[in-house]
């Protein structure tokens, strides 16, 4: 049987992955902010254990790490599904201090957790224990009145690569979901002319429903949680656009380092 921590399992993506595994019969352990209907429901679980906790402050990372580890032991899987797209508005004119704090929330608050977790990952299994955070937009073009949201994922989108490569006994992954339906997306609405051109997209994607399927992202996520496949170790994988649960794609991650990471190579000019 598995133990999975799912970080934020109050968010959309982390009620549909908590669900998905413990439906499984997985062990699972997650954390919240704020009570929910979905909270409540999935309490109502023997095998799921939820604890409050909030990234922005050391001391509640503590504590809910304290009660996760209590209740599991050790761990094979743990995902970062916290996010924020707050504050919205050019750089010069957002608050900093609100910027800096979702920095921590999209960034350091996990990764925080992480380094208080990976102590007790499971290295008795078949498999590596496995890592995934979440990717977001922004990673190949400019999106303006972003700049938190965006800065923070490419962040992690390298410090997986360098975790990886670091901690080889444990896989790292970072996950591009691509459009979700999700509550964040309530952010844009409420910024309004702060969000810029990405008011009127989102607008158009809620009303013509041009979302991403969530089981996309939790058939990806499982995947990823459960192959073999060391080649996909330290990678930005996307849930739209790569052949993600193929051999084939196992195959070419395997044969070449530089595939789906941040990189330079290859892309300069000289005359």
């Amino acid at each position: 049987m598995k133990k999975a921590i799912v970080i934020s399992a109050s968010s959309d993506i982390g009620v549909a992955l908590v669900r998905h595994w413990a439906s499984l019969g997985w062990e699972i352990c997650g954390t919240y902010r704020t009570d929910s209907p979905a909270v409540k429901e999935m309490r109502s679980h023997s095998n799921i254990h939820l604890f409050p906790c909030d990234l922005l402050n050391p001391e509640s990372i503590k504590q809910a790490t304290q009660q996760i580890i209590a209740s599991l032991c050790s761990w094979d899987i743990v995902v970062f599904a916290a996010g924020t797209l707050s504050p919205i508005g050019s750089f010069h004119s957002v608050n900093f201090q609100e910027w800096e704090d979702g920095i921590r929330a999209n960034f350091l608050g996990s990764l925080s957790f992480l380094h208080a977790l990976l102590p007790f990952r499971n290295n008795f299994s078949q498999t590596d224990p496995v890592v995934l955070f979440f990717a977001g937009g922004g990673t190949n073009h400019s999106v303006k009145n972003y700049s938190c949201y965006t800065i923070s994922k490419i962040a992690l989108i390298k410090m997986v690569e360098l975790l990886d490569a670091e901690i080889p006994d444990t896989r790292f992954v970072i996950v591009g979901p691509g459009w979700v339906k999700t509550k964040i997306h309530e952010q844009t609405l409420q910024a309004k002319e702060k969000a810029g051109d990405s008011l009127e997209k989102t607008k158009q994607r809620l009303n013509e429903n041009q979302f991403i399927p969530m089981e996309s992202v939790v058939e990806c996520c499982h995947w990823l949680a459960t192959t073999s496949s060391k080649g996909v170790g330290g990678r930005n994988i996307s849930v739209t656009f790569d052949q993600w649960g193929t051999l084939e794609l196992e195959k070419e991650l395997e044969a070449d380092a530089d595939m789906y990471k941040l990189r330079r190579y290859k892309n300069s000019w000289r005359k």
